[in-house]
C-alpha cells in the first residue's frame, strides 16, 4: 500500500473532513477525501501539480496535517508501518490517534453591517483586555496570527468563513477570546472550538477545565481575564461592599 500524507477540517459542529494525498511512481498526484471515517472513498488522479503546492492549498483553507497513514486501493485507511503496534493480533482499519496539543477554531459570520461594527468593537475591547492583564502579569502578548486576521475580517461589509488552530505555544489567550465571541451570540455569527479529538468547546470556562490544563492553567489563574470577557461573573468583594455602609448598631 501507498504512504499517503493524510489532513483534516473541523467544521464548526465538530464533525470533520479528512483529505490525503500521495505521489505515485510516474510523478502524477492521487487525492483521498471524505468524512472522517476508516476509508476515503473519493480519489482523483492528475498531473501538473506538485504535492507540495496542493498540500499547501489545503493548508491554507484550513486543513490541518495530522500523519502519514497507508491507504489501499480501497481506500481504506491503516496506520503507517512505522508506527507501533500495541496488539499483534489483526484490527480494522483506523484512522492514527495523535497528541492532543492544539485547538482548532472556526467562525462563520454571515450578520448585516450594524452587527459586524458590533462584534469589532467587542472584539478589540477584548484584546486590549488581555494585552493590559498580560503586561500586569509581565507576559509577552501572543504572536497568534488570528487575532489580526479576524479583526480585519470584521472590519469589512462582507460575509467571512475563517478558520485556524491554536498551538500549545500560542497560550491560553486566543482560546478565551474566541470564547468570549462564542459567549456573546452575535447573530449571524456561528464560532466554532473544537479538540483534536472533534470534542466541541463550549463557553462555559467552569465546564472547560481539561481544556485549561492543556495550557497549564486554571479557572482561577485566569479569573481576572475570563471576568473582563464576560466568561465569568465578577466576585463581590464583602469588605469592600460594606467599607462605605455607615454603622448604625446602638
Amino acid at each position: 500500500m501507498a504512504v499517503w500524507n493524510l489532513f483534516r477540517y473541523r467544521n464548526s459542529d465538530g464533525s470533520s473532513k479528512d483529505w490525503a494525498v500521495t505521489t505515485n511512481a510516474d510523478g502524477s498526484i492521487s487525492t483521498r477525501w471524505g468524512k472522517t471515517a476508516s476509508r476515503l472513498p473519493s480519489i482523483n488522479t492528475r498531473t501538473g501539480i506538485r504535492q507540495y503546492d496542493i498540500e499547501r492549498q489545503k493548508q491554507a483553507k484550513g486543513y490541518v496535517f495530522v500523519g502519514e497513514v497507508e491507504i489501499d486501493a480501497d481506500g481504506n485507511i491503516r496506520l503507517s508501518r512505522s508506527a507501533p503496534m500495541a496488539d499483534p493480533s489483526p484490527m480494522p482499519p483506523q484512522t492514527p490517534s495523535i497528541a492532543v496539543d492544539k485547538l482548532y477554531w472556526h467562525v462563520d459570520c454571515r450578520a448585516g453591517h450594524v452587527t459586524l461594527l458590533d462584534m469589532g468593537i467587542a472584539l478589540r475591547r477584548w484584546l486590549g483586555d488581555l494585552e493590559a492583564w498580560s503586561q500586569a502579569r509581565g507576559d509577552a502578548v501572543s504572536d497568534w496570527s488570528g487575532w489580526q486576521r479576524l479583526i480585519d475580517a470584521g472590519q469589512g461589509d462582507e460575509a467571512f468563513d475563517l478558520s485556524g488552530q491554536i498551538d500549545l505555544e500560542h497560550g491560553v489567550l486566543p482560546c478565551l477570546w474566541l470564547m468570549a465571541l462564542k459567549h456573546a451570540a452575535f447573530p449571524g455569527v456561528s464560532v466554532g472550538i473544537a479538540t483534536e479529538s472533534g470534542r466541541d468547546v463550549s463557553a462555559e470556562l467552569k465546564a472547560e477545565t481539561d481544556v485549561l490544563a492543556l495550557f497549564d492553567t486554571d479557572v482561577e489563574a485566569i479569573r481576572p481575564a475570563a471576568e473582563s470577557l464576560g466568561l465569568l461573573k465578577p466576585r463581590l468583594d464583602l469588605a469592600l461592599a460594606m467599607a462605605d455602609q455607615t454603622d448604625h448598631w446602638f
